[in-house]
């Protein structure tokens, strides 16, 4: 019972009912502090992205160094296109059927809200693509020098910041949607909205299977073996998925499943489980696309232009691979480009982080069952590395 309560998945539900019930009976100074202490919370989140971005993705990078380069190299080419593949597949789901949904009749018709009482900037130390292309130089120039010190220093740094995830940013979730949802009840858009949100995580759900069922086709294609081989003892490991939301925590039952495969070679599965585990993360990346759309039409009355949208998956796909192992990793590390790509202000990335986090097991589950399939590409180019050697 106590693991109940501690789940951040709970909190998050219990912050949404609270801010739903309380926002349309606020009065005028506790509308103003609430958005105070929404304005200060959302700064301390903006302020811990840069961080996390140079953890996660030096870390990752200099980890490359382990194994066959070339089969690494594969590796993280295939996770990368999976991951934009399905982010291009969202959003053209959002095109087609967001727009007829009638999303934003209600977007001109909400209260208006007063000035915060008091207002404090938090500023990061530096900006998002500033974070991101450090992150990348510092890696790759560890990697190159095969700096073991440097390698272990950007690991404890790596270890700190998860620290302050799990300890700083995930505790004042709750507390920020809860602020974020009284707002928004305030306004009144929420309560005409719900049945859609529901409506679209059902259609999420349902593009997760078929991304699931395009990466085992194209890896039959491409392996000349029966997918349905790999496939079918993935059922375990999806249903411990969503039970943990941790691709962590499935980790075992995901190798487990792996191995029974007769088609998947052991010594092959123990390096691509662990590692798409940490850099696969399609479902994740599908669901924030067609969540950034459908949030972006509710709050903003607009959905993102082309270009955008573009831009935004091609780089959604980087800091997928760098995304702390946390649920809803893959948004917290990826608030920067959502604000400076997208336009989101502090109601929007609190819906985002709220809708996303009340489905991400079925993310995690996804991109843990989609790693099967890549684990099968992955085999193909390993024997077929082999055949030109011998």
């Amino acid at each position: 019972m106590s693991k109940l309560f501690n789940s951040t998945i709970l909190r998050l539900i219990i912050g949404v009912i609270i801010g739903l019930i309380a926002g349309p009976y606020l009065g005028q100074v506790p509308l103003q502090i609430l958005l105070s202490v929404r304005h200060i919370l959302g700064q301390i989140i903006l302020f811990l992205v840069p961080l996390i971005i140079l953890g996660f993705v030096i870390s990752s990078i200099t980890k490359l160094d382990k194994g066959s380069s070339r089969i690494i190299g594969f590796s993280i080419l295939i996770a990368y296109l999976s991951s934009v593949g399905a982010g291009f597949f969202s959003t053209f789901l959002g095109y087609s059927f967001l727009p007829s949904m009638e999303i934003s009749s209600s977007v001109h018709q909400v209260k208006k809200i007063p000035e915060m009482l008091f207002k404090l900037d938090i500023p990061p130390v530096f900006g998002v693509m500033t974070a991101l292309t450090l992150a990348l130089m510092i890696g790759i120039g560890i990697l190159w020098i095969q700096s073991k010190e440097l390698e272990r220093i950007f690991d404890q740094f790596k270890d700190i910041v998860l620290l302050l995830v799990n300890r700083v940013l995930v505790p004042i979730l709750p507390l920020y949607i809860m602020a974020n949802f009284a707002i928004l009840s305030y306004q009144g858009t929420i309560q005409s909205q719900l049945p859609i949100f529901l409506t679209v995580i059902l259609i999420v759900l349902f593009a997760h299977f078929v991304w699931i069922a395009f990466l085992y086709i194209t890896a039959g294609v491409y392996s000349k073996k029966n997918p349905w081989e790999v496939l079918r003892h993935y059922p375990q490991a999806y249903l411990t998925a969503i039970g943990t939301m941790s691709s962590a925590a499935t980790l075992g039952i995901a190798l487990k499943s792996a191995h029974k495969s007769k088609v998947l070679k052991p010594e092959i599965t123990n390096f691509t489980i662990p590692f798409f585990s940490n850099i696969h993360l399609c479902g994740s990346v599908l669901t924030e696309v067609f969540f950034v759309m459908t949030v972006s039409l509710v709050l903003y009355g607009t959905l993102p232009t082309l270009g955008t949208m573009i831009v935004f998956v091609f780089l959604l796909g980087i800091f997928a691979i760098g995304a702390p192992g946390v649920p809803g990793g893959t948004v917290m590390a990826s608030l920067g480009i959502i604000t400076s790509v997208v336009g989101f202000d502090d109601a929007g990335i609190a819906l985002i982080l709220t809708i996303f986090a009340l489905q991400d097991s079925f993310g995690t589950a996804c991109n843990i069952t989609a790693d099967g399939a890549l684990s099968l590409m992955v085999t193909k180019f390993s024997d077929t590395k082999q055949e030109k050697q011998d």
